[in-house]
């Protein structure tokens, strides 16, 4: 019964890997595809690469993707860290509700209605004050960090939730300041959680279409509302290498991230062997 039980779940294990992976690879080997028809194989070829890094629509698009999805997940981090300390440290405070209600919305609400309402904000404050100023990076940084900045929260405010409290407190009574204390013991302790959020609402940004689609202008086309338009004419070639380098720099990015969480447990693991050594020594 247990070797039964046993080769079910490697069997759905694999068909679900296979589901998910196995159209990937097909667009990476067809990104080196010779002939223009994605699904027509008539022999290995780099020319799509070379007709993709001289496309100056795609190669603008990414640049200004890029830019709102570093800069939109910075703020995203530091707004959502903020966020998840008050609601992991702060305890019951007057408004709470209210304030978890806004921040776990964006969680839940769909991507045209936030999209839209943003652009209505947009065109209100353009009309009352003058700013913004039309639509461009800055609104899509704006809208990007508004609805990331809600899953941020959560990955810190959970991670906040499984810390120790006890380590915090011996050194507010050892005489270190609130300040002191966050700097040195709370922040390298969450960091594997802040890099998670960032790398979270980095990918975020960088994968939406609807919501840029609603807050961008003329001169601001993200990436993905250019690979959207020319999907709806036929799917070319350059698509597929355009897709492989983003799978690619997306692995690397996962494999950097693990690598440094690796490195942050490691490091702990170090200085409590060496506390711990410390306290049998005395």
């Amino acid at each position: 019964m247990g070797r039964n039980r046993s080769f079910f779940l490697l069997t759905a294990l694999g068909l679900g890997f296979a589901f998910l992976y196995v159209p990937i690879l097909l667009l990476i080997i067809y990104s080196f595809n010779e002939n223009r028809l994605v699904t027509v194989w008539s022999g290995f070829s780099t020319k799509w690469y070379l007709e993709l890094f001289q496309d100056d629509n795609i190669l603008d698009a990414a640049w200004v993707s890029l830019r709102v999805a570093v800069f939109s997940a910075t703020i995203a981090t530091i707004l959502g860290t903020i966020a998840g300390m008050v609601m992991a440290r702060f305890g019951r405070f007057r408004g709470r509700t209210m304030f978890s209600g806004m921040l776990s919305a964006p969680l839940v609400m769909p991507e045209v209605i936030t999209g839209l309402s943003l652009l209505l904000l947009f065109v209100a404050l353009e009309q009352a004050i003058g700013i913004p100023a039309g639509r461009g990076v800055s609104t899509i940084t704006i809208a990007h960090s508004t609805f990331t900045m809600a899953f941020v929260a959560v990955i810190i405010q959970s991670r906040l939730a499984q810390m120790d409290e006890s380590v915090e407190e011996a050194a507010l009574d050892l005489g270190a300041r609130p300040a002191k204390v966050f700097f040195a013991i709370t922040l390298p302790i969450i960091s594997p959680a802040i890099v998670a959020g960032w790398l979270l609402a980095f990918t975020m940004s960088l994968d939406d279409l609807v919501v840029a689609s609603f807050t961008s202008g003329p001169a601001s086309t993200t990436l993905p509302m250019v690979v959207f338009s020319s999907v709806r004419l036929g799917v070319s070639p350059k698509i597929n290498a355009l897709a492989t380098l983003l799978v690619l720099v997306a692995a690397l990015t996962i494999l950097l991230a693990a690598w440094f969480m690796r490195r942050q447990e490691a490091q702990r693991d170090k200085a409590a062997a060496a506390a711990a050594a410390e306290e049998e020594r005395f």
